[in-house]
């Protein structure tokens, strides 16, 4: 049977999930191997050492480098805080004393008697990685973070920005044809991750950004709205560590397209659910898609990974079409000649015999095909 290799838009309602939750360095480990975690829980932590601030105590005293030292009125390691007095000169006959202050909060580093010049260290941050979602810890990287295996739902979209979020999934359109509009989103949708159908536009981000939601998943979305959303083109960049608060996930591309069937009735399936969305996409190299990941209450972990042939496009497998003229829509595979075929464009390509849900054929290139894991 002849077959084609093409990424692949994960859609299982059931399936291992192996996520690894690593500290960006070196720190501490919360949980060993064999634990069961919840979303929530701080699986490892660590501290990134702050900015440092140089001050030229010597030249501020009107002192020589080599009696700094004789002046500091702290000591090394010391906490100190913004305008406290950190070194004093002795004066003329103990008067005119000029005092110096700290410029911040944080702690005396170091004094240099060769420079005359102290540096002061401003407080470490905190850095915590959570579990993102419930399971077994199956391995621990020593002072680096954890391995985590579940069981559960898993639904990729084609792109998305803004980083992790969780939160009660919500779905409030009636069909995966409606729009997302604003009415649509109430203040009781604060901390949900919330699903439209076809479209939705910049306002009603706005708004679900001002409710307070967690996360929105829809079909549709404007490429122009998008930039705005960023304050940048977005080009081909890899996304993910935007600060726009709800995570965006765009199940089928740029415009007004009805959310794939499938899909759509995955998530209503699954309403009410406590799930996680990433909105970390890379479209190079390396594909990295926008996930929804909800964990099953009932954990087997007998489902079998998915394999090279599980990825390959046959006969009767689910494909979306991902250039146009037949752009976002659905389909299954009824062959794949083995022959080359020439296209309007003249070019001679691989194609595929595509049966839409109208019962119409139509021969795609196999370049312009993705197939969709159910």
């Amino acid at each position: 049977m002849s077959r084609s290799y093409t990424p692949g838009l994960k859609i299982l309602s059931k399936t291992k999930l192996i996520i690894n939750r690593i500290l960006p360095m070196k720190g501490n480990v919360h949980f060993k191997v064999g634990e069961m975690v919840k979303s929530q829980d701080i699986v490892a932590s660590t501290e990134i050492p702050g900015n440092v601030q140089m001050v030229n105590v010597s030249k501020k005293l009107n002192i020589e480098p080599d009696n700094v030292l004789d002046c500091m009125l702290v000591e090394l390691d010391e906490s100190i805080i913004k305008d406290q007095v950190i070194a004093e000169n002795k004066g003329v006959f103990g008067l005119f004393k000029q005092q110096l202050k700290s410029p911040i909060n944080g702690t005396l580093a170091n004094v240099s008697e060769i420079t005359g010049q102290a540096i002061i260290a401003e407080p470490p941050i905190p850095v915590e990685v959570d579990a993102y979602i419930s399971g077994k810890i199956i391995d621990v990287i020593d002072a680096e973070g954890v391995i985590i295996e579940t069981e559960g739902v898993m639904i990729q979209g084609i792109l998305g920005i803004g980083g992790e979020n969780r939160g009660e999934l919500k779905v409030l359109t009636k069909s995966p044809k409606d729009e997302l509009t604003l009415d649509m989103i109430l203040p009781d949708h604060k901390g949900k991750i919330i699903v439209g159908g076809s479209f939705m536009d910049h306002e009603v981000f706005e708004k679900a950004k001002q409710v307070g939601v967690s996360g929105i998943i829809t079909g549709g979305f404007d490429y122009q709205n998008l930039s705005r959303i960023l304050g940048y083109s977005l080009g081909v960049a890899i996304t993910g560590s935007e600060k726009i608060g709800p995570s965006l996930m765009i199940t089928e591309g740029f415009g007004n397209i009805s959310m794939a069937d499938r899909t759509y009735d995955l998530l209503k399936d699954n309403e009410d659910k406590y799930a996680s969305l990433n909105g970390s996409t890379q479209i190079r190299a390396g594909v990295i898609r926008p996930e929804l990941v909800i964990p099953l209450e009932d954990i087997s972990l007998e489902e079998k990974s998915l394999t090279d042939l599980d990825m390959a496009i046959s006969e009767g497998s689910l494909v979306r079409i991902i250039r146009e003229p037949y752009f976002g829509q659905v389909g299954i595979v009824k062959s794949l000649p083995t022959k080359l075929t020439k296209m309007e464009s003249e070019t001679e390509v691989r194609v595929s015999e595509i049966e839409f849900n109208d019962g119409s054929i139509k021969v795609i290139p196999r370049a312009n095909l993705e197939m969709i894991l159910s």
